[in-house]
């Protein structure tokens, strides 16, 4: 069997799910008002309601209902749908799901998060488990009305098929699950809390009167979800450029509202208006630079077609300023739609002077130089790799230039991906890049997102075979790992959820990596308001219990400067230490996490490590830094701020 007709088949399992029959479940509950009793939530009937008692006196949130369905399933979904009575009154809003085989003992939450506060049925989907007994578990009422608990309906669904996951491959865990699609994610150094938002509405980015923006915060600490609609500032943030510039703040460009640019300063956590930018854009490429600036280029998916050439912000100036010698022209794809998705989603690096490497998705590269009006020269040929729209690229190792690049399509869209890798080294900045063809993922991929591990190796996750916008067809639902040692691919675990168009990935400081977002299209059926988190092998032992991880106990400073030391005091012996820059992203684009791998000298568990002395590899702005053992067990991370000379 190919691997492409496995996870055609694994897709169509997920597909092939089943409604558990409710005949001859019994339901209780930690409190009912007479004549809303939880068997209410599932008799089939939407006019009938299980609420939390309200007389004499109401109970305290959290409230819980537990279903008993009889005898053991795999469940892989639970569906939630609010009262339809026209009363808001006990909306669930963060929740838990947790399950029991035998009603006695009961597991760690399958799945967390915070429901949209309306009527919609709401879909928890998470890895399949074998479960008799499923208590969803409220914790806040959705609009902060009451103390009150509500249900018209509930459902469990069974997968066609279970097959315990291998934990030498790593696992995926709870499910997330977001107020809002979240189409781009951020991290935010003072917590190591998840930014996301959507567009004006939770679920669309079309039709909207601009101005607004969804947001959502995942705490991983407290597992707690939090909302918040974002006004202040008059952009709807949906389809921008995005980066974290040198102070750590996701600065926001275009996207449904071109022109402008949005500040997000986690300190106060306020957002703020920037400039306007000289182009309207929208689908853009941004990244920051070596001298802490904002490079822009692209996006001709709003503002206009064409002509979307370089420019540049400072936030010193607080002015945007056009580099007339930056044009796109020459980072422009072949697509079949024209300029309008030619100019797409930049692959841009940061690199040494103020330059910028860009290494995709057009096959031809090129530098771009920020001096004075800016400059443009060829970098190569991508070898003989095709226009890679909607793939990935990750530089692994700073500190070599080395940039990992896979999958992509011809095309935006109705194009078949590929499953092309290629190792690109950049050094002197204008001079042509290396370019060496690998072996191939084993999946094709287009909206995959790939994230770059402490060990250094490279994680690849989603996508589509064929790719479409809007569309789970041909979802690859097999991760891949890439090792850099010994250059191939291995498939790992599947995920529970497709994560495609619209989809994104990032590394969290405990060195788990989220993985969340893919629709945001109205009313269609690819809208996923999740995430799941998935552990990766190196925090495993072979039997699957957690591996002794080493503990950062200090650090000499939270900031240095490039070319500066740190002492680091861990509670073991470790071997290696890694920088990994904070990550955003969007449209499979992460512009701002890179490795950079450094050697100690080490005396007992005291360790002294060098930051490159070169800005263009350590880029200005905050750092995870983790600590690995011999046998590449990270830490979690510690967060070090890197400032320029």
């Amino acid at each position: 069997m190919s691997l492409i007709y496995a996870a055609l088949l694994l897709f169509f399992f997920r597909l092939a799910v089943a409604q558990i029959s409710r005949t001859a479940w019994t339901v209780t509950a930690d409190s009912f008002e007479p004549g809303n009793e939880p068997v209410k939530a599932v008799d089939n009937n939407t006019a009938t309601i299980w609420h939390t008692d309200w007389t004499p006196v109401e109970m305290s949130l959290p409230h819980n209902i537990t279903i008993d369905m009889k005898q053991s399933y795999n469940i892989e979904s639970l569906t939630y749908l609010p009262r339809q009575d026209g009363n808001n009154n006990g909306h669930i809003g963060q929740h838990q799901i947790v399950i029991s085989i035998d009603g006695v003992i009961w597991s760690s939450p399958i799945a967390i998060g915070t429901y949209l506060d309306d009527t919609s049925l709401k879909t928890t989907t998470f890895s399949t488990v074998p479960a008799r007994y499923v208590r969803l578990i409220a914790l806040t009422e959705a609009g902060n009305r009451g103390l009150w608990t509500s249900a018209a309906e509930i459902n469990v669904y069974a997968a066609s098929s279970y097959t315990s996951p291998s934990t030498a491959l790593g696992f995926w865990g709870a499910t997330i699950d977001f107020p809002l699609v979240p189409a781009a994610s951020a991290m935010l150094f003072h917590t190591g809390n998840v930014l996301v938002w959507s567009s004006f509405a939770p679920s669309t980015f079309s039709g909207g009167n601009g101005g607004i923006t969804l947001t959502a915060t995942y705490d991983p600490v407290t597992e707690i979800v939090s909302q918040r609609n974002v006004s202040n500032v008059g952009h709807d943030m949906f389809c921008p450029g995005l980066s974290i510039d040198a102070n750590g703040s996701p600065v926001v460009t275009g996207g449904n509202d071109a022109d402008k640019t949005s500040l997000y300063d986690p300190g106060p956590d306020v957002w703020v208006s920037g400039p306007n930018m000289q182009i309207p854009r929208g689908y853009q490429a941004q990244v920051t630079l070596s001298d802490g600036r904002i490079f822009t280029i692209g996006g001709s998916w709003n503002g206009g077609e064409g002509g979307k050439n370089g420019e540049i912000f400072s936030e010193i100036t607080n002015l945007w300023t056009l580099l007339p010698g930056c044009p796109v022209a020459p980072m422009l794809t072949n697509d079949s739609q024209g300029v309008y998705r030619q100019d797409n989603h930049g692959w841009l690096f940061g690199w040494k002077n103020g330059s910028v490497f860009q290494a995709g998705p057009s096959r031809a590269m090129n530098w771009y130089g920020t001096a004075g009006n800016g400059s443009q020269a060829p970098a190569g040929p991508r070898a003989s790799d095709t226009d890679s729209m909607n793939g990935n690229a990750v530089m692994f190792d700073a500190f070599n230039g080395k940039i990992l690049t896979v999958g992509g399509a011809p095309n935006y869209q109705n194009s078949y991906a590929t499953a092309n890798a290629h190792i690109i080294t950049i050094g002197t900045p204008g001079v042509p890049a290396s370019v060496a063809t690998i072996g191939p993922m084993a999946y094709t991929r287009a909206f995959a997102n790939a994230v770059v591990l402490p060990d250094g190796t490279v994680f690849v996750t989603g996508g589509q075979a064929y790719a479409v916008p809007f569309t789970d067809s041909t979802a690859v639902m097999y991760p891949e790992l890439w090792n850099p040692t010994t250059g191939t691919f291995t498939v790992l675990s599947p995920m529970a959820i497709p994560r495609t168009y619209h989809s994104w990935a990032l590394l969290l400081l405990d060195g788990t990596i989220i993985n969340g977002g893919g629709g945001l299209c109205g009313a269609c059926t690819t809208n996923h308001y999740d995430a799941e988190i998935y552990t990766p092998a190196y925090l495993l032992n072979s039997d699957g219990s957690p591996a002794t991880r080493p503990k950062i106990t200090s650090v000499s400073a939270s900031s240095v400067v490039v070319g500066g030391r740190i002492t680091v005091v861990t509670n073991m012996a470790v071997t290696q230490f890694s920088l990994i820059r904070y990550g955003s992203a969007t449209h499979t684009v992460d512009t701002d996490q890179r490795r950079i791998a450094l050697t100690p000298a080490v005396s007992g568990t005291t360790s002294t490590i060098a930051v490159p002395g070169d800005a263009g590899i350590a880029l200005p702005g905050y750092w995870m830094l983790f600590a690995l053992t011999a046998a590449g067990v990270p830490s979690v991370a510690s967060t070090v701020l890197i400032k320029g000379s």
